[in-house]
């Protein structure tokens, strides 16, 4: 069998070896409970995670005793605007959010709707970027939180992040960014770009499943949060449980591998990503969606009109890409993501996202470039 191609990088990476090493140790001798404060074991797991917390601080400038640790960013994303929407109420019950977000903000701010929260949506245009003046006006005194991802999943669009902080501060409100297909692939300063707080995620960044973070600034707003799991009063009182060290430490790892190679990983995905999309754009009737000046180096989402996707994708059985989001690939509809964009429906059943990583090769593009055009025609 031909060795399969891996371009779905947006949905999840490969742990890097050098991460998997730092984190084998954890599953073995050094097992203790961080909690434990009595014995060796669980010091050297106080110690490690401690290491992992200032590794991960220092990735997104911020300090360590601002990070608190999650099973992955949709848990992060749950705590933030759950968490501001129970501790802010006395002040309003209205919170901003995108309408190209990922599902686990949209679902949660529905699930808030039900509750009495007030959700305003904002649009985009067809570069899939927000309106700032749409926003400037959604604004309020009631308005408690403005959620807006720094980098779409599915298209890869950046969203002007230090402008809309400014923005949502001057209407004295705290400004949420799902961070997690940014961090380690981009700089993200959370102190540069003003943000309050910030989802991430280890699997996006070559490190482990189940393990994430969520920044919560501590002063110039503090932001207090209301917690979402009780039981012990881990992570400061706001996300009780024992502590995954093992993911952790891989998390950690991985944030300091990022901040030591993201920039040449970046500059050669791009020429990478560049040359697929010069090739499948020469066939006819193609075309990439989304902004191409706004946008992260390694995603490209491109319409092959006239073709579903899903036929495209089980003629080319040997390569990884996807329709769209992998937390929304069970449910047979057009993506809210293109669609909020202006697609027709018709135009993004035949749309597929590219996510490529550090493991691709020159070779593996040369492939996909030929298997991809020769079906398209065939499909033609």
């Amino acid at each position: 069998m031909k060795k399969p191609i891996y371009l779905d990088y947006n949905a999840t990476t490969p742990v890097d070896k050098r991460i998997l090493e730092t984190m084998l140790p954890y599953f073995t001798e050094k097992f203790g409970n961080a909690s434990s404060r009595t014995h060796a074991f669980g010091w050297i797991a106080e110690d490690a995670v401690k290491t992992a917390r200032e590794q991960t601080a220092r990735l997104i400038n911020c300090t360590a005793q601002e990070i608190v640790f999650t099973s992955g960013a949709t848990e992060a994303i749950n705590l933030a605007i759950k968490g501001v929407w129970e501790n802010y109420q006395t002040k309003g019950r209205h919170i901003i959010t995108v309408k190209t977000e990922h599902k686990a903000v949209l679902d949660t701010c529905r699930a808030l709707e039900r509750k009495g929260a007030e959700i305003t949506y904002l649009s985009v245009n067809r570069e899939g970027l927000i309106d700032l003046d749409e926003l400037k006006n959604a604004l309020t005194p009631q308005t408690i939180l403005t959620a807006v991802m720094h980098v779409n999943n599915e298209t890869g669009v950046m969203q002007p992040i230090k402008q809309i902080a400014e923005l949502v501060h001057s209407s004295n409100s705290i400004f949420m960014s799902d961070a997690t297909q940014a961090v380690g692939k981009i700089n993200c300063d959370v102190e540069e770009d003003d943000i309050d707080l910030m989802c991430m995620s280890a699997h996006k960044i070559y490190g482990p499943k189940g393990a994430g973070a969520l920044y919560v600034r501590r002063k110039n707003p503090r932001v207090t949060l209301f917690a979402q799991m009780d039981g012990g009063g881990h992570e400061r009182g706001l996300r009780s449980g024992t502590l995954n060290v093992t993911g952790i430490v891989g998390l950690g790892k991985a944030c300091e591998i990022a901040d030591q190679e993201m920039w040449d990983d970046a500059a050669r995905i791009s020429r990478l990503r560049t040359k697929l999309e010069q090739h499948l754009c020469d066939l006819d009737n193609v075309f990439i969606n989304g902004s191409t000046r706004h946008r992260l180096f390694n995603t490209t989402n491109i319409t092959f009109q006239g073709i579903r996707a899903e036929n495209l994708i089980t003629k080319l059985p040997s390569i990884a890409i996807a329709m769209g989001s992998a937390c929304s690939s069970a449910i047979a509809e057009p993506s809210h993501v293109l669609k909020a964009m202006g697609l027709s429906d018709e135009d993004s059943y035949s749309s597929i996202r590219f996510s490529l990583g550090k493991y691709t090769s020159d070779s593996e593009i040369n492939e996909v470039i030929e298997a991809v055009s020769r079906v398209v025609k065939e499909l033609k």
